[in-house]
């Protein structure tokens, strides 16, 4: 029964990581309707970013986040209106977004690659390397700090979207575009806002991981696969969504971890990943979600 209960904590914790870095993604498409597949090399830049702030500063990877959400936020939002902004409203829209940023995200990976190699890199601080006992089930505390801090950003995110007038914005234009502009609302300026805090909150994902994970120029890679598994399995421009989808996720992969092997893991994410698309297409809470 211990065990069984530590591999359910485990698993929520690893999926509150998930779907944080998920998180973002999810909120770009459900309001601009774009596929972001730099999603990940952001994440990485992050990662990087942190990485050095720690290394040449020893900036904890938890304070850090003031420092790179605000930093990948400006960048978003330069990408936005450089890349994304002039390919709305044209045809082909999707097709063309997806190629952008298909296209970005191999230039982040690459530049990456010439500035700081393929070197494997990572960092240990005193919050995060060590485990926690809590009701006799040890927990890592890299984990649960970052845990602690998804939970935090997720009710922030929520509380905005749900209970604020620019959050009543967002979503009046993630349900249709054309009825925000009659009543007066600016689309093109919430669709930067939400690019740009899309890329800022994987930004500040990619810190909060930093202990857990290594960063190296392709990561992102991996973190591309498993977010977009999230969020088409929690729903497609479902805020919530994406959370259950990350908890879901977390907890398969630590099953499968414990019952077979951590080589595993991804493979019965990806089995389970299909078995719902087959019954439920549009995702575990697809078209019935608000936000």
């Amino acid at each position: 029964m211990e065990t069984f209960l530590q591999i359910i904590a485990s698993g929520i914790l690893l999926g509150g990581i998930y779907a944080l870095i998920s998180v973002g993604l999810n909120l770009i498409f459900g309001v601009i309707k774009i596929v972001n597949l730099a999603h990940g090399d952001f994440l990485m830049v992050g990662m990087y970013l942190t990485f050095f702030l720690f290394t040449l500063y020893k900036i904890n990877p938890y304070t850090a986040t003031l420092l790179v959400f605000p930093i990948l936020l400006v960048v978003g939002l330069v990408i936005f209106r450089l890349i994304i902004k002039p390919l709305l409203g044209k045809s082909e829209t999707e097709v063309n977004t997806i190629l952008a940023s298909a296209g970005l995200g191999y230039v982040l990976q690459n530049l990456a690659l010439m500035l700081w190699k393929s070197d494997f890199r990572a960092i240990e601080t005193n919050l995060t390397g060590k485990s926690i006992n809590i009701g006799g089930m040890m927990l890592s505390s890299g984990r649960l700090w970052a845990f602690i801090i998804c939970v935090v950003v997720a009710l922030v995110l929520y509380y905005l979207l749900m209970y604020t007038k620019l959050g009543a914005q967002v979503r009046a234009v993630s349900q249709d575009t054309d009825a925000a502009t009659l009543m007066g609302i600016n689309v093109n300026m919430i669709y930067s806002l939400t690019f740009a805090v899309g890329i800022g909150l994987v930004g500040l994902a990619g810190c909060i991981i930093m202990p857990i994970f290594n960063v190296y120029p392709t990561v992102g890679t991996y973190f591309n696969t498993l977010a977009f598994v999230i969020v088409v399995l929690g729903g497609l421009g479902s805020f919530t969504g994406a959370l259950v989808g990350g908890l879901i996720i977390g907890l398969v992969e630590t099953f499968a971890g414990v019952m077979a092997s951590a080589e595993l893991a991804q493979v019965f994410s990806l089995l389970l990943f299909l078995i719902i698309l087959f019954v439920k297409p549009e995702g575990i809470l697809g078209k019935a979600a608000r936000v």
